[in-house]
């Protein structure tokens, strides 16, 4: 009897979640995401698949974030023909997501295109276009919450709310076996429950195995109620606007710009912050704000917090890219929402190259950071960065805030799992980084779950589930090396050895310029 689960993507990281659960009649796919973060990283997203996708006979999607979807339609190009069962709302979102995240890729590889020419370097291409999510798109099948479903011989899925995003869902495999019925949970991201514009996380108790990420495993936050987190947005937006300069907050497209959104308007309709105009900067966004109006109802509630996002005068919504570049000529208090998230992609690294120089401005960082980004660096202090190549001084105030995170913190994963059990076998973590790992892991242990049923895979590891027990399978090819996905990289290192150099070649006069460099370039030789 084969059951075998293998792990590749978000092991040892928070992004690429990407899982695949094989039996003797079936190959099925838990999510194919985008990974984000060190370049090296990066890389794999131009790699081929670790697995034949022309064996692969359905895909479960938890939600639409790109770090969860963003590798689906090379999928689809790679040979992929199955079914890919998500909520209505993943499948509404994903719609605009991938041919964003297509469009995106097109756009960066053509810079860098012209920026390979210029150094005699070969040209790249993009990992999928635009046009190659349509075809991704027609594959989609919708699911309901909380309703089985048969995927594949002998697998069924049922859905269930994660408290997360639009659409998000934790999802149930339901394996038959020569020894009976097999469970399988995939959290996928989990929300943190008592929010005003989600729902709270749900899920089946008595699972056999159960994968749950650990984002925030190692921290635990305030509780606090709307009211408290529009309070301490507030602050941040009176001390933006006393600078005399604009706010930017690089924000993720999808939930948290509208969460964002919803929160910024009710505090200047009452009078809490100053008034301003609010740029929404990304196309997407924009898309996904309309999604929002349509399917955002939140049960808990009885409402929709979002509906009302189009009717402020103050809300601008910037669709072309000579409109976003027309902002650079506004001065004075302004509010710039612009993708991505953790400011690795899109738009807001052109507000970033022009505001982070000027101490008038205020960058908010309200979503988690992976390492590696230049989000994760701004946010551990850099005074200097690199972006596109250039050396940007970092004079702008630059603000957290994460009270806005889609993602449970460690009091709330540990509240989850025990929700959960009894675990039968093993509890998988995955989609955090090591310091979040040891730290979901060690309250896991003191919550009650013993130490020998907790595994940490690596990135292309297999776990053999056939016995009642996993069991490391055989070590196949693995694409990086275990340790690497939480790890800075040499392009890192090279970022900050070229701006440590400068920022001494600056103190120096000429002729100890000079010196210096002839001696690294010794250093260079003799290495």
């Amino acid at each position: 009897m084969t059951l075998r689960l293998t792990f590749h993507g978000a092991a040892g990281c928070v992004t690429g979640f990407c899982a695949r659960l094989e039996t003797d009649r079936a190959q099925v796919l838990i999510d194919c995401g985008l990974f984000q973060g060190s370049k090296t990283l990066k890389a794999l997203n131009y790699e081929p698949f670790p697995f034949d996708p022309r064996k692969i006979d359905a895909v479960v999607l938890t939600h639409a974030h790109i770090d969860h979807s963003g590798l689906l339609p090379k999928l689809v190009k790679a040979g992929y023909e199955g079914p890919i069962h998500a909520t209505a709302a993943t499948r509404d979102l994903c719609a605009v997501m991938l041919a964003d995240a297509g469009g995106i890729q097109e756009s960066e590889v053509r810079q860098l295109n012209r920026r390979n020419e210029r150094r005699g370097r070969d040209p790249v291409e993009p990992i999928y276009t635009a046009e190659d999510a349509e075809p991704t798109l027609a594959l989609f099948r919708k699911v309901k919450l909380n309703d089985p479903v048969e995927i594949a011989p002998g697998i069924t899925a049922v859905y269930w709310e994660a408290g997360h995003i639009l659409g998000g869902a934790s999802i149930e495999l339901r394996v038959e076996t020569e020894a009976g019925t097999k469970v399988l949970l995939f959290s996928g991201d989990i929300g943190p429950g008592g929010r005003d514009y989600a729902a709270d996380p749900e899920g089946p108790a008595g699972v056999d195995w159960l994968v749950v990420e650990s984002t925030y495993g190692d921290r635990e936050r305030d509780m606090i109620t709307p009211q408290d987190r529009r309070q301490r947005l507030a602050e941040v937006l009176n001390e933006a606007h006393a600078a005399g300069g604009p706010l930017l907050i690089p924000a993720f497209a999808v939930e948290r710009s509208q969460e964002l959104l919803a929160d910024i308007l009710t505090l200047m309709r009452d009078g809490l912050v100053p008034e301003a105009d609010i740029f929404l900067d990304s196309p997407l966004a924009i898309e996904a704000t309309e999604i929002f109006r349509q399917r955002g109802w939140v049960r808990s509630t009885g409402r929709n917090p979002f509906e009302d996002l189009h009717s402020s005068d103050h809300l601008k919504f910037v669709r072309d890219p000579w409109e976003s570049d027309t902002l650079e000529k506004l001065s004075g208090w302004h509010i710039i929402l612009a993708a991505s998230g953790m400011c690795d992609a899109g738009r807001v690294r052109k507000h970033l190259k022009r505001l982070l120089w000027t101490r008038k401005a205020t960058v908010l960082l309200a979503g988690y950071q992976a390492i590696g980004t230049l989000g994760r660096f701004l946010s551990e202090g850099a005074e200097r960065v690199r972006i596109q190549g250039d050396d940007i001084q970092v004079r702008a105030r630059i603000r957290t805030l994460d009270v806005y995170s889609g993602h449970a913190d460690a009091r709330g994963l540990v509240s989850w799992v025990q929700a959960r059990g009894p675990v039968r076998a093993e509890v998988f973590l995955a989609h955090g980084e090591p310091p979040a790992l040891s730290g979901l892991q060690d309250r896991l242990a003191a919550a009650g779950t013993p130490a020998d049923r907790m595994l940490i895979p690596a990135i292309d590891q297999s776990f053999d589930l056939a016995g009642g027990r996993a069991r490391a399978a055989g070590e196949g090819a693995r694409r990086i090396a275990p340790e690497a996905p939480a790890q800075l990289d040499w392009h890192n290192a090279r970022a900050a050895l070229l701006i440590d150099l400068d920022r001494r070649l600056e103190r120096l006069d000429d002729a100890a310029r000079m010196a210096l460099l002839r001696r690294l370039a010794r250093k260079v030789d003799e290495a």
